[in-house]
């Protein structure tokens, strides 16, 4: 039987998603980290990570998942306990190779403490993408050259550690995620030139990278990003099957239904 677990919370419906479907859980969120959470959630501040570790261990907790939108909020050295005094150098050197290399060092950490690591997806595998995963129009021939170009882009930048998806019009890549996230690459899309389109309304792919350790950070839609998409001019949005997460998956298809754009999933 599997033991007690803990939702270290960020930002996002997707913390709440699992509070509900798991209410005996421990409820973590950092200082400084905005979380939908609320009531029964722990603060805790990131420089006091031995303090996380000893109240998980107190609450019987044996596995966690990380959940939510992670920003980086300051850290005070001044304020380092023991415990992020000894994982400091490794965590500074985890931050400059980029995102994924924290979010792994961070796993690493969690795990040598004697916690299982889980992913919201092997809580809750109704969220993920399933196969087949069709919403609204057919792509135009011109919109399934630019599926293949996105998913080929993506693949490309995977060693760079960048983002998780990309917007492609007429071949041409219109943008990137990065630090910044789908909704601002989406915004700033919105902005480009008709003239640059190459006559096509463009699509966009949001994939995991390669490689990349989906037991955190995996990659999620909600109705922001169906929102997103059709307000940049977007034909649709595709999705990798069974890597990426659905959240409220009902609003989502309401709004992909009302937006005239489509959402399909394909395996990458």
């Amino acid at each position: 039987m599997a033991g007690r677990l803990a939702i270290l919370a960020c930002g996002g419906a997707l913390p709440v998603r699992l509070a509900e479907a798991f209410p005996d859980a421990m409820q973590i969120t950092l200082d400084g980290i905005p979380s939908e959470l609320s009531g029964s959630s722990q603060s805790f501040q990131l420089e006091k990570f031995g303090a996380i570790f000893e109240s998980m261990r107190d609450a019987g907790i044996t596995r966690m998942v990380f959940a939510g939108d992670l920003t980086r909020p300051p850290l005070n050295p001044a304020q380092f306990d023991a415990t992020m005094m000894r994982l400091a150098p490794g965590l500074m050197q985890a931050v400059g190779k980029g995102d994924d290399a924290l979010l792994r060092f961070v796993i690493g950490v969690f795990e040598a403490e004697g916690f299982e690591v889980v992913g919201a997806h092997e809580l809750l595998p109704d969220l993920t993408a399933p196969a087949g995963l069709h919403l609204g129009p057919e792509p135009s021939r011109g919109d399934e050259a630019d599926i293949t170009r996105g998913l080929d882009i993506l693949d490309a930048i995977a060693p760079l550690d960048l983002g998780q998806g990309c917007a492609v019009a007429g071949g041409l890549c219109l943008g990137i995620e990065t630090i910044q996230g789908t909704d601002a690459n989406l915004r700033y899309i919105a902005t480009t030139p008709e003239p640059l389109k190459r006559g096509q309304r463009g699509v966009y792919v949001k994939a995991p990278k390669r490689g990349q350790d989906l037991r955190i950070d995996m990659p999620a839609i909600g109705v922001r990003t169906i929102e997103g998409v059709a307000n940049a001019g977007l034909a649709g949005l595709v999705v990798a099957q069974g890597q990426v997460l659905v959240l409220e998956p009902e609003a989502v298809k309401a709004a992909v239904e009302q937006s005239g754009i489509f959402l399909i999933s394909r395996p990458v």
